[in-house]
């Protein structure tokens, strides 16, 4: 087979056409969006192609009609108009303050100015990009092309600082209003992001913005879809088993398991991360890519703001109100984890107009155990070892719960803690919150089914965790014995609605010392119907 070359880090459609990079080709899905309305807003997570989705658009309003050679486009598109197109990347912006951010709004308009001039007199960012419409407009006789790829990138670092936020604001708002008023100039406004900033304060002016995040038509406009994977890329699945000494099929099923799963709307086909399969493929192994730049601040810090329960995140059954939420109208982490990527759509009742989100695949519930588990529950290090989960998981296949307990023991008892989280776990309540959440990353990295805080008619269980062969149902204690959480399990009928599942039921009680930071005694017994 023919070495094949992939866009790891390119996000420019010329370079992948010119340079024979492999390229999936979305162009069919890119002449629809460009004719569906003249303000449009797409919202998906970080390396989902949204930057190489806005570098099409741009090359295709520039009449570069060359590139598409091949590609679906060149049956739709029939008159191939050029278009003057101004495309603004800010995802340099982050992490800067508000006059930084001017700063930078202004390199990214000197390029055009110099192909269309400019004037002294316009001192600000909204003014000089107002400007170069106009002239753009003056000189070519023809409607000018907008296209601001990662909009959100300046305003996620101040989230909940309201000073901090308002300032941003102010300086995005007074280049994002001049849109609404150059509108008769405007061919085609592109906008997109991660997260959705409410209409009543960044794009206040915008009335008419087509947000098209959920919509089905462009549900797979970013992210390699089933068909896609097994045609277009059909050859660079054989090419990674025989790398890696197994099937096409067994392969396949590989990446399915940890790169597919995502929906972006509640009746569309499941995609895959596009990043993580171009990686797998250049690469030569299957691994997790999307979390090499590590969990995002601003996620960790909005679930911290939120006091997100970690615990309760998978299969969650919500209306769209709980996470097709504006940013600034969030009560909860939940739209932020939606529209980033840790969780997706899995399920829609149409009923009851409820969605199940959960974590999408594999890879992202091992980021997403490795990336919380040492910054969120307040652990130093790099979290939850894959040989010790593995070790926990096989004991407890097993049924041997005693096995299980002295590698969680073991585990535990070699793990640095943050500074400052020692005087917490000296509180019995936050103590058992932190072992909770603990038991559950394990089995959550493991793609094991754990629920905690069940309520069933005796009260709230702890954790249930369902294995192949076995239910297992844990009580956990820091004020209390092992036996005082067995006996609760038995005296609140704990066990009685799974004794009909078809699986064994083991109870296990779990006493943890606050002072030693660690596991001192469990027991357990099979429940019997």
């Amino acid at each position: 087979m023919a070495k094949r070359k992939y866009p790891i880090g390119i996000q420019t459609f010329s370079e992948i056409i010119q340079k024979s990079y492999v390229y999936v080709d979305k162009t069919d899905l890119v002449w629809q969006l460009a004719d569906y309305a003249k303000y449009i807003f797409l919202s998906r997570p970080r390396r989902f192609g949204k930057s190489l989705l806005s570098s099409t658009l741009h090359s295709y309003f520039a009449g570069e009609r060359e590139l598409f050679e091949g590609l679906k486009i060149m049956e739709l598109e029939k008159e191939w108009k050029q278009y003057p197109v101004l495309h603004f990347d800010l995802s340099g912006a982050k992490h800067m303050a508000p006059q930084e951010v001017k700063t930078e709004l202004g390199r990214l308009m000197e390029d055009y100015e110099k192909v269309y001039g400019a004037n002294p007199n316009e001192v600000t960012p909204g003014m000089r990009m107002a400007g170069l419409v106009n002239r753009a407009y003056e000189q070519t006789k023809s409607q000018v092309v907008i296209i601001i790829d990662e909009y959100d990138a300046p305003l996620l670092d101040v989230l909940h600082d309201d000073q901090r936020l308002f300032d941003m604001r102010e300086v995005m708002q007074e280049f994002y209003q001049r849109l609404k008023m150059l509108e008769p100039k405007i061919k085609f406004c592109f906008i997109t992001g991660i997260t959705k900033f409410s209409q009543l304060s960044i794009f206040s002016t915008i009335n008419n913005l087509m947000n098209v995040t959920m919509d089905p038509k462009f549900a797979a406009i970013c992210g390699i879809t089933e068909q896609e994977l097994t045609t277009t890329l059909h050859e660079d699945i054989e090419m990674l088993a025989q790398k890696n000494g197994t099937t096409y099929d067994a392969m396949h099923a590989k990446l399915k398991y940890h790169y597919d799963g995502y929906h972006f709307t509640k009746e569309s086909d499941k995609v895959y991360n596009p990043f993580s399969l171009m990686k797998a493929f250049l690469s030569g192994k299957v691994g997790a890519y999307w979390f090499d730049s590590g969990t995002p601040s601003y996620l960790i810090r909005q679930m911290r703001h939120f006091r997100t329960d970690i615990t309760s995140l998978d299969y969650m059954e919500v209306p769209s109100t709980a996470f097709d939420k504006p940013t600034e109208a969030m009560t909860t982490a939940l739209p932020l984890l939606y529209q980033s990527g840790y969780l997706t759509i899995k399920d829609y009742e149409r009923e009851s107009d409820l969605y199940t989100l959960s974590i999408p695949n594999q890879e992202v519930r091992v980021g997403y155990t490795e990336g919380l588990l040492p910054t969120y529950v307040g652990l130093d290090g790099s979290g939850v070892q894959v040989g010790f989960a593995l070790k926990f998981w096989r004991a407890l296949k097993k049924g041997d719960i005693n096995q299980a307990m002295l590698d969680m023991q073991s585990y535990l008892a070699g793990i640095p803690y943050v500074e400052g989280f020692k005087k917490k776990l000296a509180d019995a309540a936050t103590a058992e919150c932190f072992y909770e959440y603990t038991l559950y990353l394990i089995f959550s990295m493991l793609n094991v089914y754990v629920r905690t805080q069940v309520k069933c008619s005796g009260g709230r269980i702890d954790m249930v965790v369902f294995m192949p062969d076995t239910i297992y149902i844990f009580e956990l204690k820091v004020n209390g014995t092992a036996q005082d959480a067995l006996e609760q399990i038995n005296g609140n009928g704990y066990a009685r609605p799974y004794l009909s599942d078809g699986r064994s039921v083991v109870a296990v009680g779990v006493r943890f010392d606050a002072k030693e930071r660690n596991v001192t005694e469990w027991v357990s017994m099979n429940v019997q119907s």
